[in-house]
């Protein structure tokens, strides 16, 4: 049977208190001396005292007991943490070593492109200069020629048959080698567009490695300064495909992306040596009806992987951030193409996605979009919002478009197959550029893409 330690205690007072010494005992029988005993009231005070004691102690040891076993588990996760931090950083460390290795080896690559430029550039404008003279030479030579032809005499003329048939040989000569010199140049041309090719690819690759080192070193600072719960957060989705190629994605194809203040969705990405494209509208067969309603048009449809329209809603969140440009790719039935650039600001639903073309960057078309000031809104047949007063766009062409007075462009239109219809109310109704092969053309194929205008300064 276990006593506790405050009953043990008790007992002790109370056996202590009770009992005399021997030499108590010989005294109290000699002398008669009355023994003091302790009063009951004080032994259970003391009693109490010493059971409250035991109790405290006891209840301060569990609870050291218990914060000792917490601060044991945090040092084990503590350790495990710095020890994953070591590791992260040492391969952070690695893949920093290895992109400036790979930095170095492109810069010093590009140095040999540029010097090699330089010489062809140089050899170039020598050979321009000996065209330059040997031109000279040829005017002098025409007007001794010219002079000889018009001398006043026969004899002279007659005279001089052997000096004007070595003048014709001269200006053959000359002749054959200033064709060599320009196919030469021209040699030379094709080589430097192909080096300029080169050097803007790798300007562009070690721009993308800049950028994947900086975003690996913001991700490390990230993981170094958050938490274990923080680091199995997911990872940012891009804003556009732009964001993609700079993150590294150089293949075209499906991607998601997610804009700002929007849900992600998947699109499709054109990656090319300027920059990341994201496709809004493709046309190559007809397998899709474009001749949809106003919601449709809002969010979209087709497929992604043949011909589609990416939706409204989708366009204005991408473009609404910041500067955009947007490209136009068309083709005819002759394989022919055809391209035009614009800068354009998209307003949102409660403008009728209107848009403003504010100016046309590059390609030799005519421009075919309306350049209003206040803008041109969407309209489809359900939705009537052109300028034409009397007249909906929409029905009478087909498809959605920024209709403006129904004729200068509809990418939207119905699908012909050449040849197309005979009717002329019918072939209003296609898929047409006005200013490239005409309002009545059918185009065998369109494209729709837009990037941040920053990819302008790269091509």
């Amino acid at each position: 049977m276990k006593v506790s330690l405050a009953n043990l205690l008790c007992i002790t007072v109370l056996a202590s208190s009770g009992t005399s010494s021997p030499l108590e005992r010989r005294g109290a029988a000699g002398k008669e001396k009355k023994v003091q005993y302790a009063a009951w009231d004080d032994v259970n005070v003391l009693a109490h005292g010493l059971l409250q004691l035991g109790q405290g102690l006891k209840e301060h040891v569990d609870k050291t007991k218990g914060q000792m076993r917490d601060i044991t588990v945090k040092m084990k996760v503590f350790n495990v943490t710095v020890s994953e931090l070591g590791k992260l950083t040492q391969r952070l460390l690695e893949d920093s070593e290895a992109l400036k290795a790979k930095a170095q080896n492109l810069e010093e690559h590009e140095n040999l492109v540029l010097n090699m430029s330089m010489d062809l550039q140089e050899k170039t404008e020598e050979l321009i200069r000996d065209r330059k003279r040997d031109q000279e030479r040829m005017n002098k030579l025409e007007e001794k020629v010219y002079g000889m032809m018009q001398g006043e005499g026969l004899e002279a003329s007659n005279g001089n048959n052997s000096d004007v048939r070595h003048i014709q040989w001269m200006l053959e000569a000359q002749n054959k080698r200033i064709d060599e010199l320009v196919e030469r140049i021209k040699q030379q041309q094709e080589k430097l567009d192909k080096q300029n090719i080169r050097i803007r690819t790798l300007q562009n690759q070690i721009h993308i490695k800049n950028e994947q080192a900086s975003l690996k070193r913001k991700e490390g600072d990230i993981h170094l300064n958050t938490s274990s719960e923080q680091r199995d957060s997911p990872i940012v989705v891009a804003s556009d495909c732009h964001e993609l190629l700079l993150r590294g994605e150089t293949t075209s194809g499906l991607y998601t992306i997610q804009p700002s203040d929007s849900q992600p969705f998947e699109v499709y990405c054109e990656m090319t040596p300027e920059g990341g494209w994201t496709v809004i509208q493709r046309r190559q067969d007809g397998s899709v009806d474009f001749d949809q309603l106003w919601q449709a048009y809002e969010t979209g449809f087709g497929n992604l992987n043949g011909e589609f329209w990416l939706g409204l809603e989708k366009i204005h969140s991408m473009s609404k951030a910041g500067n955009n440009i947007l490209k136009v790719q068309f083709s005819d039935w002759r394989d022919e193409s055809q391209s035009i650039t614009y800068s354009f600001r998209l307003n949102g639903q409660e403008n009728n996605y209107s848009l403003h073309v504010l100016e046309r960057t590059a390609g030799n078309l005519e421009s075919s979009l309306s350049s209003e000031g206040s803008g041109v809104p969407f309209s489809t047949r359900d939705k009537d919002n052109d300028q034409k007063n009397d007249l909906n766009c929409a029905k009478q062409l087909s498809g959605g478009w920024w209709f403006s007075n129904c004729g200068r462009s509809n990418l939207n239109g119905r699908y012909f197959v050449t040849p197309a219809p005979k009717q002329r109310h019918q072939r209003k109704q296609g898929v047409f550029w006005k200013t490239w092969r005409g309002r009545y053309y059918p185009l065998k194929t369109t494209t729709m893409m837009i990037a941040p205008a920053e990819i302008e300064n790269k091509s």
